[in-house]
């Protein structure tokens, strides 16, 4: 994981918008997020926790054969930021961005696996980097004191037992409006607009993420085999601390599986909330390798991904 130096109050945040800090905790479970300085990139956040990843899994750089870095804040098109990541990390795999937004890093993963049983690659490097500071508006009310930056990565890599199982994810379109920018950029190329920023439908998106998240979490369980108490740990995206517990209500799960609940300190880190948050569950102690995990991406697109998998 990386995350960035600078720890952001909700004081700070309600310096820019009419809130209070009792205000977002209640509504969201945010005390603090981290916002990325001028030379934490997206590229140099992706790397750095990427060089983290292959250290504790002892996998040469030399021997990945794909970087795939989740990424919806990254502002350029082209090129895109994954070969400079494998370029920081010594590789010259095959290397590109992918866009899933909040369900980017389990997208990510998903095809990881499948490149790896298909001999495609040895190794792949997932990663989930984000700078969405850059991306809104810190005057918008709605909005402002949701998001915060950081970057997480794992390494996949070939097992005699399965550690990845079957992922379960879809899309919905017709929705796509409920997380978007307020404006094209052509907007800003073409006439006087403003820089476009992430807005967000919040009462839409709460309603519809604690339908999707329980349905798609059991089909991946039913897909690996396993019952709800079979779970060791839950680590959805961390959208917001209320959509975590009532989806963990929802899913029924038993007293002994831990919930991840990164987003208290670390904010909304879109696609690198699931590898952040898996990293502090981690390091919080009471879980081994090889327990059996919920991980469970969804954003905007809307669209939205689960599968269980090994903790390493």
């Amino acid at each position: 994981m990386y995350r960035p130096s600078r720890v952001v109050t909700n004081d700070e945040i309600c310096a820019r918008i009419d809130s209070s800090d009792e205000w977002i905790r209640r509504r969201s479970g945010i005390v603090t997020r981290h916002f990325a300085g001028s030379d934490e990139t997206v590229v140099m956040m992706g790397a750095e926790a990427a060089r983290k990843a292959l250290a504790q899994a002892g996998t040469d750089p030399g021997d990945v054969g794909l970087v795939l870095l989740a990424t919806t804040s990254f502002l350029e098109q082209v090129p895109p930021a994954a070969p400079r990541v494998a370029h920081l990390l010594g590789t010259q795999a095959a290397a590109m961005d992918l866009d899933a937004a909040c369900s980017g890093f389990s997208y990510g993963l998903a095809l990881a696996g499948s490149v790896v049983r298909s001999g495609e690659a040895r190794f792949v490097v997932v990663i989930g980097s984000e700078r969405m500071s850059d991306i809104v508006d810190p005057a918008d009310r709605g909005s402002a004191f949701l998001f915060g930056d950081g970057a997480g990565a794992v390494v996949v890599g070939p097992s005699d037992t399965p550690g990845l199982g079957p992922v379960v994810w879809s899309s919905d379109g017709v929705q796509h409006r409920v997380i978007a920018h307020d404006r094209s950029w052509l907007d800003t190329r073409d006439g006087s607009g403003p820089w476009p920023t992430l807005t967000m439908a919040g009462p839409e998106v709460f309603r519809w993420a604690t339908r999707t998240v329980p349905e798609i979490s059991r089909q991946a369980l039913d897909a690996a085999g396993l019952d709800v108490a079979d779970l060791a740990a839950f680590i959805p995206h961390q959208a917001n601390a209320r959509i975590v517990d009532s989806v963990a209500r929802s899913l029924g799960l038993a007293p002994h599986t831990a919930v991840a609940r990164d987003v208290v300190r670390a904010g909304n880190t879109s696609a690198a909330s699931v590898p952040l948050a898996m990293d502090a569950l981690l390091a919080q102690g009471g879980l081994s390798r090889g327990d059996p995990a919920l991980l469970v991406g969804f954003g905007a697109g809307l669209t939205c991904a689960a599968q269980v998998v090994a903790l390493p």
